[in-house]
Formats: C-alpha cells, structure tokens, sequence
C-alpha cells in the first residue's frame, strides 16, 4: 500500500486549545481520527525537537487510517516559537513537554468533544508514543525517570491512563554524552530501570547521534536497561528520521525512504493493536516477516 492509498478517510482537526499552567505560549494540538468507528484506541504523539503539531503526517495519517485517534501537541521547542539553547527558558522545556502531555491526557475528553469525537474512542486504550527528543518525553509518561548530575532519580512522572508506548529513536542513557550535549541537554539521562509500562523501542541501525559518543546501540538502551514485557524493532540501514517520519523531502531526512516510514508506522500501530488485545494478526504478521526479511529488520521481545 503506498502512503497516499490510505485504507479508510481521515480527518484532521486543528488547533483545539488545552488548558495548562507554566507556559507564556498557549498549548494546542492537533487531532488526527478516522472518519467512522467507535471504542477507538487513542495515541499521543509527541514530537521530536524543533517539530509541531503539523509534522509526522506520514505516521499519524496511517495511524488514524489504521482505526487511531492521535493527538499531537506542540511542545515550546517548536521552531515557531523561536526558543533556542540560549533562551532562558530552554533548560527548563524537558519538563514543560512533560506537563504537556500530562494536561493532553488530563483533558482528553475535553479535547476529543472539540474535535467532534465525543463518545467515539476506547479511554482504557491510551497509548503514548515519541520521536528522538519526544521518545524521552514519552519515557518518563511510562515510568522512565531523569537522572541529576549526582545520579539521583528525579520524580516520578508516569500516568496512570497511559496502559502502552513506543519509542521511536529515543534517547540512551546520559554516560557518553558529547560536551555541547552536556552543557545544553544536561536532562538527557535517562533511568529506565522503572519504566514498567509495555513498550515498543523502534531504532535505526545506522543512527549515529551527535549527542553521545556510543554509536546506534545507545538509542536501544531504552529497549535493554528497561523491566519487561519490552520489544525492540530495529531497521538495519535506519538513520534518526527512520526513512522520514516528520515528513516527506524534510531537510533533516538522510535517509529518505517512504517504504521504511511505513514500515515503522505499521509496526506501532500492529504493536498497540495486540498490546491492547484488538487485533493480534498485523504484529505476528510482522514478527514473521522479520525473520524473512534477510536482516532488513529485526523484532526481539523480552
């Protein structure tokens, strides 16, 4: 199926407001949902940085094609809003996305009634799902803690409706990171020895951050330092956008491939769908068609 056949009609609402406290700019998302059905699983979605509300159409439009509702915030870092590393308010952004998708899900009802989707999804099927800045912002909603420059484990931010993750390109553990990452990302130490939730770990073989000094297998620490049930999806010639999530030609996409973006949305969507006992073919299909995919990718469980 290519990306632009999509299996059912979608539609797309934006911005619908969200109450919250501590930002100087209002908090708004973006609702992405299948035209018909009802008991519909929820995904939110947030974004790696620099990103909005209006990137990763190429994920989000299959996953709502998929039978989701997905609700994307954007988070200060947006380039629209113009923060740099400089800006005061930068040191403090990890933990106002936090407070993002913590009021997203605090007020999913209110949302969804905005949006036109009052009584149409499945409250007890909330996933929560990030990309590379945002797989850690989604870590900590599962359990994950931040570690201080001491080692200490910071608070504990995990949300009670959140019942499964995925984690696309996220973050490893702080131990190697470059000194620019040091001085301006000091928050990127990760502990994910409590994050307890079921989650999927999707990463690219051949991604190589500038942040870290460890090579691709620092963004599988999310996946091994981290308490079962835990799968890891791993695309051998993946890069950081895994073929162009945020969009298609995006400027930071080395690794262009619409097939390998639809092969990681499908394989979040199969994931959810059985993590949520929906619909268990799409991932058995896909464990299955791993091990014949001459090591193109891989699926591993614990």
């Amino acid at each position: 199926m290519h990306l632009h056949q999509l299996a059912q009609q979608i539609m797309a609402i934006k911005p619908v407001p969200v109450p919250t406290t501590g930002r100087d700019i209002d908090l708004a998302v973006k609702v992405t949902a299948p035209v018909s059905g009802h008991d519909l699983p929820v995904i939110v979605f947030s974004h790696g940085n620099a990103w909005s509300m209006d990137g990763y159409e190429p994920l989000v439009d299959r996953w709502a094609a998929a039978g989701f509702v997905v609700v994307q915030p954007t988070h200060l870092d947006a380039r629209r809003h113009g923060l740099g590393f400089d800006d005061p308010r930068f040191g403090t952004i990890w933990r106002v996305r936090i407070a993002d998708l913590h009021a997203v899900l605090d007020n999913l009802d209110d949302i969804l009634t905005q949006a036109g989707l009052a009584g149409r999804i499945d409250r007890e099927r909330v996933a929560a799902v990030g990309h590379s800045w945002g797989g850690q912002s989604v870590g900590t909603l599962l359990g994950a803690r931040v570690l201080d420059a001491d080692g200490t484990p910071g608070e504990d931010f995990s949300h009670p409706s959140v019942k499964a993750g995925a984690l696309l390109a996220a973050t490893g553990t702080g131990d190697s990171l470059t000194p620019f990452a040091v001085e301006h990302l000091p928050f990127m130490r990760p502990d994910y020895s409590t994050m307890t939730t079921p989650a999927l770990v999707v990463t690219g073989g051949k991604d190589q951050s500038a942040l870290s000094t460890r090579g691709p297998e620092w963004f599988t620490d999310a996946y091994h330092l981290s308490p079962a049930p835990k799968s890891l999806f791993t695309i051998t010639d993946g890069e950081h956008t895994l073929g162009g999530i945020a969009g298609e030609q995006v400027a930071e996409t080395s690794d262009e491939d619409p097939a390998r973006v639809a092969l990681v949305a499908d394989a979040v969507s199969a994931y959810l769908l059985d993590t949520f006992d929906l619909d268990g073919t799409a991932w058995k299909a896909l464990t299955e068609s791993a091990a014949a995919s001459d090591g193109a990718y891989r699926v591993e469980h614990k």
